[in-house]
């Protein structure tokens, strides 16, 4: 646990570099559209190159056959995961300070909770308490910036921060752990999938022996026998293949969440246990909600210096913290661990402000400040320790 912590924190001082970044863009004039997304054009590109360099062409083009199998599903996700997600940080981030943004979207130390008791999953409850320590120390690092900024200037009324700062980072905060745990889903859907086959094969393997062994001729039987779980394709299985095997283990009621929990595809395949080929089908899902999205808004053109800013934003939050932070994600086995990970994106809030003392000459936190910052790292550290 503690290697995922590190892992989570260490994806947290690249998640950092966005705030900063995107605060320098906003100064500059450049529209929020374009640091959304050209980041994720960018990172399509990196990405590609990567995989492309460490396992050929060949990759890529199974990753566009498990996309196009899929297509909705992970249109859906890299627009929710990505799109909305990051569309609620620019945005942010063209009306308000960096500070706001980093601290509000530390919000997601909750969310992913609920997310996570969302879809099923169950941990100590312990874990809220760490969580709402977390979230405390966030809190005291928005207001003290707050109450810091508001005796500088009076330009920013506290209803427009709320409004079009702290509402677009708080929708941030929902989207990212939502996307990061459908794509989860997918993986564990076809884990428990290949259980459930398994277990089928060594049930009707019994079945098998029985009747043999009281002189039953198997080829009389009316019920063909279900093929070992290698015998089936090895990409995708589709919900609805195995009804008949696993019909007794639905009969209980679900709730309508927990019915469109369950039309999460079984994607059953050993590229998704790499964090590259996850961020590569999620950024390609999330293109068609970008060119919905310009279309809507109709922005300027970019200015060049926001292009290298962008870039800069996709190497190091877009590939390097996306990357390292999915890989800890996907190594997480337990409730608790996963929770465990998602709560070191408070660590970015740390190195935001950080990052804009020492790079866009911002004040020292205060008292107040310094104390919600303790609060943060005493919560990770009872993360690590009891996760």
């Amino acid at each position: 646990m503690v290697k995922l912590i590190l892992l989570g924190l260490l994806a947290g001082a690249f998640f950092s570099s966005t705030f900063i970044l995107n605060e320098l863009m906003s100064s500059a004039g450049g529209h929020w559209f374009w640091s959304a997304s050209l980041r994720y054009v960018f990172m399509l590109l990196i990405i590609t190159a990567i995989i492309a360099m460490q396992h050929g062409f060949g990759r890529i083009k199974a990753l566009m056959r498990i996309f196009l199998q899929h297509w909705g599903f992970w249109c859906i996700t890299g627009s929710i995961g990505f799109g909305l997600f990051y569309t609620g940080i620019c945005y942010a981030a063209d009306h308000v300070s960096g500070w706001v943004v980093a601290a509000t979207f530390m919000f997601t130390v909750v969310t992913s909770l609920l997310v996570l008791l969302a879809f099923g999953q169950r941990f100590d409850k312990k874990f809220i308490v760490y969580a709402v320590i977390v979230f405390i120390g966030v809190a005291l690092v928005n207001i003290s910036e707050g109450l810091h900024a508001a005796s500088i200037t009076d330009t920013v009324p506290m209803s427009d921060m709320l409004l079009y700062g702290a509402l677009p980072a708080l929708i941030a905060a929902f989207s990212y752990p939502i996307g990061n745990q459908l794509v989860w889903q997918a993986s564990h859907n076809a884990r428990q999938r290949n259980t459930e086959l398994q277990k089928a094969a060594e049930l009707n393997a019994q079945r098998a022996s029985t009747s043999v062994g009281i002189g039953i001729d198997i080829n009389d039987q009316s019920e063909p026998l279900i093929s070992e779980a290698y015998d089936l394709p090895a990409t995708t299985y589709d919900a609805t293949d195995l009804d008949s095997v696993l019909q007794s283990n639905n009969t209980a009621a679900t709730s309508s969440l927990q019915n469109l929990i369950a039309r999460i595809p079984s994607i059953e395949t050993t590229l998704l246990q790499n964090a590259f080929n996850k961020v590569w089908l999620m950024t390609l899902g999330c293109l068609p909600f970008w060119l919905f999205l310009g279309i809507i808004v109709r922005p300027d053109q970019p200015h060049p210096s926001q292009i290298i800013n962008t870039l800069l934003v996709a190497l190091l939050a877009g590939v390097a913290a996306t990357t390292i932070f999915l890989y800890a994600r996907e190594q997480a086995v337990t409730s608790s661990e996963v929770a465990g990970v998602d709560s070191t994106q408070a660590s970015e809030v740390i190195f935001a402000l950080i990052g804009g003392i020492l790079l866009l000459d911002n004040a020292i936190p205060s008292a107040m400040g310094l104390v919600g910052i303790g609060l943060i790292i005493v919560g990770l550290i009872f993360f690590a320790k009891d996760g």
